[in-house]
């Protein structure tokens, strides 16, 4: 063979491996639209049990086709304090066996039978119908389900088409001495996990590495003697990814990716150990026989299952033996906000992604609501500590509304289906609602300084009324969290009947407060802060209203919902529950305020 015919075979194995990860990409893509995160999101359900937090770990790898993925996903959790140290541990071993798959599929290449049925088992003889199928569902399917299954159908045949393309490159090779005598080297074990070890950091992913490997055993060159060793490396080269994404993050997160890598270099180095120990005492009959796919998948999926046994009873050394490496004050590590939890290593996973930035606007809605009802409490016990605490909560809204949001912006610029650019839609919508809702309570906070300061006080007929129309508020603001923490339009349509009974007995307080100015039952440094505080409960609970409506467009599918003229629809009483919900609303507010005697 001259240079043009190995310049030929570099750039086909080339060409057939960029086929190959590209479709591992589609494949992990789709698989994660089609979940929608939830694969994912059991990962922060796991109990402290390791044998739960092992299966989760390999099932979310055999659906992502990725372990480097899914340890990624780990070191995140960790960062943001979601799951711990230990739980994280059970994962990284799980997400070993999960990987495994890909090279079983792989091996179906090596299917020889003359059986029509065996014949259809193999990707020759399905790849380019899988392929067909998929590009048809992906570029003609309506639903975003079609779509996704085309994703996933298209991502298996391109990936086959990679594979296909450098075992046809790569089978010249077979008749070069040169490249039998550079697989002999690699029967050494060291050469041997260092260039499995170098080619899978390389690439990042140990999957696609296995892949060349069992395309190369079309040559009929590779013997099990030098595969081996070059399974075990690559087994450390997948490290290099987590490795990457724990720079910068927490302690535990770096010693998440350290457990990643100290459990597969022990496991390497007890495999080789044991292997190479039976060899040289009694020897393998087919140690220096060629090794075909369906045997290289076995063996990763012995050596990874096998070390996961094995080390499970350990899981507690290698979390105090990364500690003891990786050092740090464990207070560090306690000490983490809600922010923490948009960590970018999710943007990956963007149903994941949209979870936790959901969690995060409930939190801003939750601190805004308990924000109102300590401020109430001010105008008759005007406490500097308490001040302080509201002071804290409406710093951190702010902080949530400013990290959520470039959060969810970063978010929509990458590829999302459908349903999940309508729910960060979603949530941009609330978390500026929220945060409004933040801003005026704390224009109420500032309304009870500027009583306590000019020295004046409410009546206590105005204190009752003040605090009623707090309750009818404070009720618009937990419909709003609950409509929106369970997605529940029930709930979401019941609060604009609320909303109005919250106008009209703002309106009749001010009537009631002039009066008692008229009278001078009420002094004039009184009077701002009444007024003012009235019109901000009242639009509290308007931003409240526009969290349900948001809500029920949501449910609808439709943003373009006219907002004005459903509310006149409503006002006017032309549904039944909206006017059966308005008179118990009215009952329990506004004739409550009826009845507080003026003083």
């Amino acid at each position: 063979m001259d240079s043009a015919d190995y310049f030929g075979i570099i750039v086909s194995v080339l060409g057939g491996l960029a086929f190959f990860l590209y479709g591992m990409s589609l494949l992990g893509s789709g698989l994660e639209k089609a979940s929608g995160g939830r694969l994912e999101r059991t990962l922060e359900k796991m109990s402290n049990n390791i044998f739960k937090a092992v299966l989760f770990g390999a099932l979310v790898t055999a659906a992502v086709q990725s372990s480097s993925a899914t340890t990624v996903i780990v070191v995140g959790l960790v960062n943001a304090n979601i799951i711990k140290l230990k739980q994280a541990i059970g994962v990284i071993m799980g997400a070993n066996i999960g990987t495994t798959i890909t090279a079983h599929i792989l091996s179906l290449m090596d299917i020889q039978s003359d059986n029509f049925i065996m014949n259809l088992l193999k990707p020759t003889s399905w790849a380019p119908l899988v392929s067909i199928i998929g590009i048809i569902l992906y570029m003609a399917g309506k639903k975003a389900f079609q779509k996704d299954l085309g994703q996933i159908l298209l991502g298996f045949g391109i990936l086959f088409f990679g594979m296909f393309q450098m075992s046809d490159a790569v089978a010249p090779l077979e008749q070069v001495p040169g490249f039998i005598a550079l697989f002999k080297n690699f029967s050494n074990p060291i050469l041997g996990v260092l260039a499995g070890a170098v080619v899978t950091a390389i690439i990042q992913s140990s999957a696609a590495s296995i892949g060349i490997l069992q395309a190369l055993t079309s040559t009929g060159q590779i013997t099990f003697s030098s595969a081996i060793p070059i399974i075990l490396g690559q087994n450390i080269g997948t490290c290099i990814t987590p490795i990457m994404a724990s720079f910068g993050a927490s302690k535990n997160a770096k010693r998440s990716a350290f457990v990643h890598l100290s459990f597969n270099i022990i496991g390497t180095l007890i495999f080789l150990f044991a292997v190479y120990a039976f060899q040289y005492t009694i020897g393998f009959s087919f140690w220096n026989n060629p090794i075909n796919s369906n045997d290289i998948a076995n063996f990763h999926s012995i050596f990874n299952v096998a070390v996961t046994i094995m080390l499970i009873p350990f899981a507690g050394l290698l979390e105090k033996l990364s500690i003891h490496f990786i050092r740090g004050d464990e207070s560090d590590e306690s000490d983490t906000d809600m922010t923490a939890s948009l960590d970018d290593r999710f943007l990956r996973s963007p149903g994941l992604a949209i979870n936790h930035a959901s969690q995060c606007v409930l939190k801003m809605g939750q601190l805004a609501f308990k924000n109102l009802q300590s401020v109430t409490q001010l105008f008759s016990n005007h406490d500097a500590k308490q001040i302080e605490k509201i002071r804290e909560r409406e710093n951190l809204i702010d902080k949530l509304e400013d990290r959520v949001s470039i959060y969810l912006v970063r978010l929509s610029e990458g590829e999302l289906t459908e349903p999940e650019s309508r729910q960060v839609s979603l949530l941009l919508q609330i978390q500026s609602e929220f945060e409004r809702i933040g801003d005026y309570a704390i224009n109420i906070q500032e309304c009870a300084d500027h009583l306590a300061d000019s020295g004046s006080h409410f009546s206590t007929s105005a204190f009752e009324e003040l605090k009623t129309l707090s309750d009818a508020v404070s009720e618009c603001i937990g419909k709003a969290l609950s409509s929106f923490e369970k997605n529940d339009v029930a709930v979401a349509n019941s609060i604009e009947p609320l909303e109005e009974v919250v106008d009209i007995v703002e309106e009749l307080l001010k009537e009631r407060h002039i009066e008692r100015l008229k009278e001078g039952q009420c002094s004039v440094d009184a009077a701002f802060p009444f007024i003012e505080s009235l019109s901000n409960y009242e639009r509290i609970a308007d931003h409240c209203a526009n969290v349900g409506m948001y809500m029920i467009a949501h449910a609808a599918k439709n943003q373009n919902i006219d907002r004005h003229e459903y509310r006149r629809i409503l006002h006017q009483g032309l549904t039944e529950y909206y006017n059966d919900l308005y008179q118990q609303y009215k009952e329990t507010y506004y004739d409550k305020v009826l009845c507080i005697p003026q003083s």
